[in-house]
């Protein structure tokens, strides 16, 4: 036992060593597990908000529960920095984020208790629901735990397990933490005081004898069961969770440690399916973070006493701003346009347009599928939406995409940001497919712009175009070019010749038009930007493919099934026989790292594109145009 007022983080380097504190040490393990994460996360960036607001929850769960062999199932990952700080990875948290460094997000090949790998919403009570039946089937006494996060639990897909476990009488606990209201009188000392007891034995006892008693008079046990219902709902909103099949207990006092230790253990000892509501407060215990709780919700460095932020020389605005001063200049043009997000209002540049325009901006919560089906029913009332969404969450609506979107031909416009490579988010955030699982479907244009200025006249052509379309572009900034402000649209499926070269021809897509323009220049090969991935401007292709002897397209997608492929697919069906050579991202998870350490990772760096196109000379230095049956690389 160490002293009053001695450092305790310091000697935690697992949760067993936590556990071995006396209960009323955690407060002061609380605090300066917060004040780490500050100083920590104000040293590389990363999120901060969230964590700040799971401090104490953190530390109770891992006091309460025998993990890793008990499961504790984190959603999302936003919320789990003080849970890897806990896990043995204090040390390394200098590395998080970085190439060969933590992950942001849980992950099974990091730690032991990382029980799940988590970059999107909601998936934690699915996960966490079959661990409790895989525990139930090989007849074990593990404890599962599901921690999600209010704006989390407005995804179906939380729902739909929450409705199974009920229905399963599964063994698992749900705790909601809750941080997008403040801490309401009724989550006081009376209200921790009701959960404490609906959380122990002898609450639980007497309502299951209750029910068997009171069973046999089933008019007796429905008064019963309805007065029991009307006095917990004065007090706390569980109805909906009761409804479901779980034992509803809370509101609790998320930064209360002590009552939140004593209602896990409570919650502990029994069995079903439990649903424990936390009451936090995101960014809580750092004053910038508690009053700008999206600001320091994803953040760069920060001076850790002030919260004043390290800022960046810009060097012009991103693609997100442009599509975002886009989206608001084409609403004043035209009163149709209605914009559309699935809860990412900031990171898709929709802070100006739902200000300006609040009765044209709906955000619908963490609903891909939702998204995209309300945008088919505006469309079909000669609306003209606009969905901005990542990337790599349109992949969540797919279906939606193709039955409610494409097989109708509905004039919807989707803004796909963070497309390619994203850097330190890795795998889990990359938007590495959307040009492979876009381009084999119907009715579907598809453009990818070179900069800025192309990315703006691409929205517009999407827009104006009556049929779906899809402009997806990268993060952070472009080429530094100058934005045009009007909203004049590009011929679609025509691309451009920017450079003549000799043997050689580039075919670029998106992008990463610098990379290319830098290896034809020392190559001295042709260059196009190609813009458009469907349709493909076709007579472009075969003029390149007949006046050069090999051709060779680079895009920041996944190589197999990408725009290269269909550059092949061209080639082959008009009888073409150029050597292709398809450059992109390659056919593995590339994990966490800035994106210029990952283009290097990928050979999409302007050398590695130098290298492999001599090395493909050199493995075929007898194919010459037109003899050789067609010869591709990926």
């Amino acid at each position: 036992m160490t002293e009053p007022n001695t450092p305790l983080l310091n000697c935690i380097d697992n949760p067993a060593q936590l556990r071995e504190l006396p209960s009323d040490q955690l407060e002061q393990l609380s605090e300066e597990l917060r004040q780490y994460l500050i100083h920590s996360v104000s040293d590389t960036g990363g999120h901060l908000a969230a964590g700040l607001g799971t401090i104490e929850l953190t530390v109770a769960l891992h006091y309460v529960f025998n993990t890793p062999d008990d499961r504790l199932v984190w959603d999302v990952g936003h919320q789990t920095y003080p849970h890897k700080i806990l896990t043995g990875r204090r040390e390394r948290m200098q590395s998080m984020r970085k190439k060969g460094g933590l992950s942001g997000f849980p992950k099974r090949d990091e730690s032991e208790y990382d029980t799940f790998g988590v970059g999107h919403s909601s998936t934690s009570i699915s996960a966490a629901l079959g661990m409790a039946l895989a525990v139930q089937h090989k007849n074990q006494d593990t404890q599962v735990v599901a921690i999600i996060g209010d704006g989390a639990m407005t995804a179906g897909m939380a729902f739909e397990a929450l409705n199974h476990a009920g229905d399963l009488d599964a063994n698992l606990l749900v705790v909601l933490n809750d941080n997008d209201m403040s801490i309401s009188p009724n989550v006081g000392a009376l209200s921790n005081h009701l959960a404490r007891i609906l959380s122990g034995k002898f609450y639980a006892s007497m309502r299951e004898g209750s029910r068997k008693v009171l069973g046999v008079m089933p008019s007796v046990w429905e008064l019963a069961k309805r007065t029991e219902e009307h006095m917990k709902g004065m007090v706390v909103p569980g109805t909906l969770f009761e409804e479901l099949g779980f034992n509803y207990i809370g509101p609790v006092d998320g930064h209360d440690i002590n009552t939140l230790v004593k209602t896990l253990k409570n919650l502990s000892q029994l069995k079903g399916p439990r649903f424990l509501h936390v009451v936090t407060k995101k960014g809580k215990g750092f004053l910038p973070a508690e009053e700008n709780p999206c600001v320091y919700h994803g953040v760069g460095k920060f001076h850790p006493e002030s919260g004043k932020l390290e800022k960046s020389v810009p060097t012009g605005p991103t693609y997100t701003q442009v599509f975002g001063d886009w989206l608001c200049d084409m609403a004043a043009h035209d009163d149709r346009l209605i914009a559309i997000t699935p809860a990412m209002r900031e990171g898709s540049g929709l802070v100006k347009f739902s200000e300006q325009y609040p009765e044209r901006y709906y955000d619908v919560g963490i609903a891909e599928q939702h998204a995209i089906t309300i945008a088919a029913g505006l469309a079909c009332e000669n609306l003209k939406p606009v969905v901005a969404i990542y990337s790599t969450f349109l992949q969540r609506a797919y279906d939606q995409l193709i039955h409610d979107v494409a097989i109708q031909n509905l004039p919807i416009l989707f803004a796909i940001d963070r497309a390619g490579l994203v850097g330190p988010d890795g795998a889990t955030h990359a938007g590495s497919f959307d040009l492979s699982y876009l381009r084999c479907i119907p009715n579907l244009c598809i453009m990818a712009p070179a900069d800025e200025n192309e990315c703006r006249q691409m929205l517009s052509t999407g827009y104006l175009h009556d049929g779906p379309t899809a402009v997806r572009y990268p993060r952070g900034q472009g080429l530094g070019v100058d934005v045009k402000k009007d909203l004049e649209p590009i011929p679609i499926g025509k691309g451009q010749l920017l450079r003549k070269g000799e043997s050689i021809a580039i075919l670029s897509f998106g992008s990463l038009l610098s990379q290319a323009t830098q290896s034809a220049d020392v190559l001295n090969a042709s260059l196009a930007n190609m813009r458009f991935i469907k349709p493909l401007d076709k007579q472009l292709i075969f003029e390149l493919a007949n006046k050069h002897d090999i051709l060779v397209t680079i895009e920041d997608n996944a190589v197999l099934g990408g725009a290269g492929s269909a550059i092949n697919e061209c080639l082959l069906n008009a009888g073409h026989n150029t050597p292709v050579l398809n450059l992109g991202l390659p056919d593995r998870f590339l994990s966490h790292g800035s994106r210029d350490e990952l283009l290097a990772e990928s050979g999409l760096s302007a050398d590695g594109i130098i290298r492999q196109v001599e090395a493909f000379l050199r493995d075929n230095s007898n194919v010459k145009h037109p003899t050789q049956t067609p010869l591709f690389r990926v």
